[in-house]
């Protein structure tokens, strides 16, 4: 009986064909069963080898299902019996097997998992090169491509993997004495499959295949015992990516350190800050990205609020034996003031190892002009000219105010009040000359004795010092504020501007047209130009292009990401984009910063986009146009076998009639064969007329010529051949139609003969005309049977009859007058006739008034 529980899957995982894997998992049957666990052989295959036959001795086998097969018998697992024989342990060889057609699954593995969900242990077996992930390298290595495989995600879920390994050499040795394949395939086998360097590369990919999976495991473990220190199961090296110049060459070390041993993993990791706000350009994390996955590495991306901890705490989880670093880019003094993360990585790092590589940039200095990155030169300016101004100006009000009348920390306290300003104004540089020239004057002016820079009284010391470094500190704080300040504003910027971007692409807005028109109102430009080309040699030609006056349209033009809120001028500036090979954005109007620049790329990836899915919807235009003309050629050839040929044998049946000297005709059998000639003469000139118009209409052949016309010199011409079946009611005032008067005969022609040769004999087709503002209604109403509602909307497709009994055409008579009206600027349209029937309302618009501004010229 089964429990409640899954089953657990045990897996005995080969190199090859050959190394025992069924022999492993009868032993296992048999140990089982020994110590009285209830085993049953679902189904094992034996492949003639003798010592596996031998081996499943007394075992207990259940008989397998057979299914027939295009004329063979085939034998399959039996999961109803195993389900209904419930045993503790069912053995199932061969997981990667493909069931005959007509099986519940069409694969062994699903089957398993049927056993599984009943609670039964399943032990089964499976070769590395049927494994899905493995199925390209396999090909690479032998040749020979694998039909049947298995998922990965199947094996590494079984709760136990053993692996049955042989050396090459052993197996060749089976392989050679017939433990493997009979004798006559031995030869073929070892030349091909089975050398040695095949065997070889299979069984290192599935010696490291199952060390993922231990490795997986052990992750788990750890984590479920919260281990947090290090096991050097494997080696794995992480990367500490700054964004810097030095990265590069950091990732080409790292892969270099990675390919002296094989199996080790390369993991680049980029620290964020808290704040969410990039250190380091996107673009060039993206690069950085792309080349970290071109050496095999994988890139990740952690949030950390200390770098050199991140990284350290990154590398314990993943189990890494390596932390490459490189070595700091800041100057030597600013190493021994601040430290630096390379060093803080080493010293937290414990049993990881680390290895420092020099570069080109090493203790070259980020620079100051660095930090103010985020100022414009007037607001630099300004910072270093107040740093000077404001700290003079407050001591000489103070001074006018009078020593006396206000205390030493008041003055230190309104000097450092200009100090926070400067910071506010220029940064933390121009702040620190602000604070130490604060400190100078406090010294001087105010600090006893006055006007020498010695200081009386200890405590002013120690309160000029600390004036200083609260000074500096706030000052820090400040410009730190500040800047970030700036980044989350260009952020947020640069966000609303992508949103925007992709509201009107989900709104339907999905053309160049619109990225064009959003890149130029966002950055403020003069004129921006989506081109693309053919090739690399290929002149350049405009998909889109938009011009924005951004000189008159002032400020509020520049409010985007790009300006910051200020108009923007016309300077000839032209700055280019490449989207890739064959796509590129030209914006001119203004230098574009390179933070904006950012931004553009973004939106010149999302043209990149929007022009590859326009190409793919033309392309599936395409397909589809082909595939309609296919469907429309493989019907008519099925249809002219029938429909054509039947007039054809009727004429040639009268005119042998009529030719035969055996055979003595009277008048009136002359005039019947020479009837019947005629009608099926006539019905063989429609069906060919109707092929030659749809073919037209599908190749875009129809060149209609609209003017005015009178219904008087169309509706007589189309009716006449079924004047005797008609009740006609068609006014002599109704109004001129905007038509062309030869095609739109045709189409009447058409749905008229069709209302004909479905009415009742003896009954007639009312036609009948009528006026409104806009058009003329034609309405053709017979008494038939009818078309059912949910046959409407296809009766006007190629091949579409009433009945399949229907000889009297191809179904194309509809169908060619739908696409005639289409081109004519009619409409036609199907509905009920009362009382039974079917009235077909042909819609055709009237001549508009001289007067009225409507193009009547010619329509393609």
């Amino acid at each position: 009986m089964t429990t409640g529980r899954r089953g657990r899957l045990t897996v005995y995982l080969g190199a090859a064909p050959g190394v025992g894997k069924t022999y492993a998992m009868l032993d296992e049957a048999h140990r089982r069963r020994a110590r009285g666990t209830d085993v049953v052989i679902g189904l094992v295959e034996t492949h003639g080898r003798t010592a596996t036959v031998e081996r499943i001795g007394d075992l207990e086998m259940l008989p397998r299902r057979l299914v027939e097969h295009r004329g063979t018998t085939l034998t399959e697992l039996d999961v109803p019996a195993v389900l209904e024989r419930a045993p503790e342990v069912a053995l199932v060889d061969e997981l990667a097997h493909t069931n005959a057609p007509g099986s519940e699954h069409p694969k062994r593995w699903q089957d398993v998992h049927d056993l599984l969900d009943a609670g039964i242990d399943v032990v089964t077996t499976v070769n590395v090169q049927h494994l899905a992930s493995l199925t390209d390298d396999v090909e690479a290595i032998t040749g020979v491509r694998q039909r049947e495989t298995v998922p990965d995600k199947v094996v590494r879920e079984a709760d136990q993997i053993q692996l049955v390994d042989l050396s090459p050499e052993q197996l060749r040795r089976r392989l050679a004495h017939g433990n493997v394949y009979r004798a006559d395939q031995i030869d073929a086998s070892m030349s091909s499959f089975f050398r040695i360097g095949n065997l070889t590369a299979l069984r290192e990919l599935a010696l490291l295949w199952l060390a993922d999976r231990v490795d997986d495991a052990l992750t788990r473990y750890r984590a479920d015992h919260a281990i947090g220190g290090t096991w050097p199961a494997r080696e794995r090296i992480v990367v500490a990516v700054t964004g810097g110049p030095e990265t590069e060459t950091l990732l080409r070390r790292a892969a270099r350190i990675a390919q002296r041993a094989a199996g080790t993993e390369l993991l680049a990791v980029h620290v964020l800050p808290t704040d969410g706000l990039p250190s380091a350009p996107s673009a060039t994390i993206a690069a950085h990205r792309g080349l970290a996955e071109s050496l095999g590495g994988v890139f990740h991306t952690v949030v950390g609020e200390d770098v050199p901890t991140a990284v350290v705490d990154f590398a314990r989880g993943v189990n890494a034996t390596m932390i490459v670093v490189g070595v700091s880019r800041h100057s030597v003094w600013r190493q021994a003031l601040l430290g630096s993360s390379s060093a803080e990585i080493a010293r937290l790092s414990g049993a990881i190892d680390v290895h420092l590589v020099t570069h080109e940039r090493a203790h070259v200095g980020t620079g100051v002009g660095s930090r103010y990155s985020s100022l414009s030169p007037k607001r630099r300016a300004a910072g270093w000219g107040s740093s000077l101004v404001l700290p003079a100006a407050l001591t000489a009000v103070l001074l006018l105010i009078g020593r006396d009348d206000l205390a030493l920390a008041t003055d230190a306290m309104l000097l450092l009040a200009v100090v926070v300003g400067v910071a506010m104004i220029g940064g933390l540089w121009p702040a620190v000359v602000a604070a130490v020239v604060s400190n100078l004057c406090l010294n001087w002016f105010f600090t006893p004795p006055v006007g020498r820079w010695t200081i009386a009284q200890g405590e002013n010391v120690l309160a000029l010092a600390v004036f200083v470094v609260v000074a500096v500190a706030v000052a820090s704080v400040v410009d730190l504020a500040a800047r970030r300040t700036t980044q989350a504003y260009r952020a947020r910027a640069e966000a609303s501007a992508l949103a925007a971007l992709s509201r009107s692409v989900l709104s339907g807005q999905d053309t160049a047209q619109a990225i064009v028109e959003r890149l130029a109102q966002t950055f403020a430009m003069a004129e921006v130009r989506l081109e693309e080309r053919a090739d690399d040699r290929a002149p350049w030609t405009v998909v889109a292009h938009e011009r924005w006056a951004t000189a008159e349209a002032g400020s509020g033009a520049g409010s985007g990401a790009g300006s910051g809120g200020s108009g923007a001028t016309d300077d000839g500036s032209v700055t280019e984009v490449a989207i890739d090979d064959r796509h590129r954005l030209l914006l001119a109007g203004r230098v574009l910063p390179a933070s904006d620049r950012q931004v553009v790329e973004a939106f010149g990836a999302q043209a990149g986009i929007v022009l590859e899915h326009r190409r793919l919807r033309e392309q599936a235009a395409q397909a589809e146009v082909l595939e309609r003309t296919e469907s429309t050629r493989t019907a008519l050839l099925a249809a002219v076998s029938h429909d054509l040929r039947t007039p054809l044998a009727v004429i040639r049946t009268a005119v042998d009639g009529l030719a035969s000297p055996d055979v003595e005709l009277d008048r009136e059998d002359r005039d019947i064969l020479t009837g019947t000639i005629a009608d099926s003469t006539y019905r063989l000139e429609r069906l060919i007329g109707n092929l030659l118009d749809l073919s037209r209409l599908q190749t875009g052949a129809v060149r209609p010529v609209l003017r005015a016309a009178s219904l008087e010199e169309v509706v007589p011409i189309a009716v006449e051949p079924w004047l005797s079946d008609l009740a006609l009611d068609v006014p002599e005032d109704l109004p001129l139609v905007h038509t062309d008067p030869g095609l739109f005969e045709r189409v009447v022609a058409n749905v008229v003969s069709n209302a004909v040769r479905h009415s009742p004999p003896g009954a007639k087709v009312l036609f009948t005309a009528s006026a409104t503002r806009a058009s003329v209604e034609l309405r053709i109403a017979d008494a038939g049977p009818g078309v059912p509602d949910d046959r409407k909307a296809t009766m006007f497709e190629p091949f579409q009859r009433l009945d399949d009994t229907s000889v009297n055409g191809l179904g194309l008579g509809l169908a060619v007058a739908s696409g005639l009206a289409d081109a004519v600027g009619a409409r036609i349209a199907a509905e009920d006739t009362p009382g039974g029937g079917l009235t077909m309302v042909l819609t055709v618009p009237r001549e508009p008034a001289p007067n009225s501004g409507q193009d009547d010229g010619m329509v393609s």
